[in-house]
């Protein structure tokens, strides 16, 4: 990609890729991860990625904006890693920077609305403006959990 600034964020993302087949969503489709340390982020992203969906990068993403959109990327030194808790860090082959389609922000310990109202994910001031991004809010050990992102990354609009 482009030398466009990065922004660096605490949050593990997957590229949709297979497992948006089922929703008939966007495969090229990037999903954002965010929550405090040790709150499920790599958890979920592994199960989506047993779903087919492809690593981008684990606990810290580059955020970057090309021709008004919002990527996502690995910084090279973590490219390809993920951490897998009780077993340390396996390596992946990593998906290429993808367009942002959903912000999924975690907490456990929050009671999740049960029809929320639309909310967007606020990008790090650094970048420039960008397309907004859906963001939606669950709890990351639910069983559907993996599925609820695909479906809700599936629901939106993406160029």
């Amino acid at each position: 990609m482009n030398g466009s600034p990065r922004a660096l964020v605490h949050a593990t993302t997957v590229m949709l890729s297979a497992a948006a087949k089922p929703f008939k969503g966007p495969e090229h489709v990037a999903v954002m991860i965010m929550g405090p340390p040790g709150s499920g982020k790599s958890d979920l992203a592994l199960r989506l990625i047993e779903r087919g969906a492809r690593l981008i990068s684990d606990d810290q993403t580059a955020l970057f904006v090309e021709d008004g959109r919002l990527f996502a990327e690995a910084p090279p030194p973590i490219r390809g890693m993920l951490e897998m808790r009780g077993l340390g860090v396996i390596t992946l082959e990593a998906a290429p920077p993808s367009p942002l389609g959903l912000a999924v922000e975690i907490d456990p310990s929050h009671d999740i609305a049960r029809m929320p109202v639309p909310a967007y994910y606020t990008p790090p001031t650094s970048l420039a403006a960008a397309a907004r991004i859906p963001l939606i809010r669950l709890r990351p050990f639910e069983a559907s959990a993996p599925t609820k992102v695909v479906a809700a990354a599936s629901a939106f609009e993406f160029g």
